[in-house]
């Protein structure tokens, strides 16, 4: 019996992740969402707004990073590869109550990809696009320039796949998941912060987690 539960607990983390990859495949397949419904055990949740994601790979995967900045840019998969990169480790928490800790995720801080183009006076907030066509988010100037703000390429220490909003995601470590826009596509600066695509429909646009959309759970650590 003890060997059997010390083969479990080896198991589990290779299921889990199993049981993750099946259940994206599905969803990714299915335009009614319902997949999103099906337990999980503890993992990763299934969400996208529309009902097909093009898929990006290091030749067709761009991001633009424009609006109020001196320096507009388009960066490639390898050339973001290419930047100094930074690991962290917190828990993920979504506004819909599930959460997955000890969560690694790395990739380049925001603010480094923003110094690069170089941010004009005047500017106050930055604009996320995604490569669905439909999601968006925003962060102020200030918020979007935390150490642990990330354009993330890799998630538990592998290359970030598409199920999960590869191969670029954006990661706001302390902030509900919904911030953390998937399919990352363009960085805009903008002047002031314009609501996203679920602020629009009634969440709140600051996210910290613990202290809004009504919630009181745990800061992410």
């Amino acid at each position: 019996m003890l060997g059997l539960g010390a083969a479990g607990l080896v198991a589990a983390p290779y299921l889990q992740r199993g049981l993750e990859a099946f259940l994206g495949s599905a969803a990714d397949k299915d335009p009614t969402g319902l997949t999103g419904l099906l337990p999980n055990g503890g993992g990763f949740r299934y969400y996208s707004v529309t009902a097909s994601v093009p898929r990006k790979d290091a030749d067709t995967y761009r991001l633009t990073v424009d609006g109020l900045v001196d320096r507009p840019t388009t960066y490639t998969l390898d050339a973001l590869r290419k930047l100094p990169q930074t690991r962290m480790v917190r828990d993920v928490q979504c506004v819909t109550g599930w959460r997955v800790p000890h969560t690694p995720f790395e990739g380049v801080r925001l603010s480094d990809l923003l110094d690069a183009a170089g941010v004009r006076p005047g500017a106050g907030a930055v604009r996320f696009t995604c490569f669905d066509g439909a999601y968006s988010e925003s962060l102020t100037l200030e918020q979007a320039r935390r150490a642990d703000v990330l354009v993330a390429l890799r998630m538990r220490d592998e290359e970030i796949g598409h199920a999960h909003g590869g191969p670029v995601r954006l990661y706001v470590a302390p902030m509900y998941f919904y911030k953390s826009a998937k399919w990352l596509s363009g960085i805009s600066v903008t002047s002031e912060v314009q609501p996203g695509y679920w602020e629009e429909r009634g969440y709140d646009v600051d996210a910290w987690v613990g202290r809004s959309n009504g919630r009181d759970d745990s800061p992410t650590v």
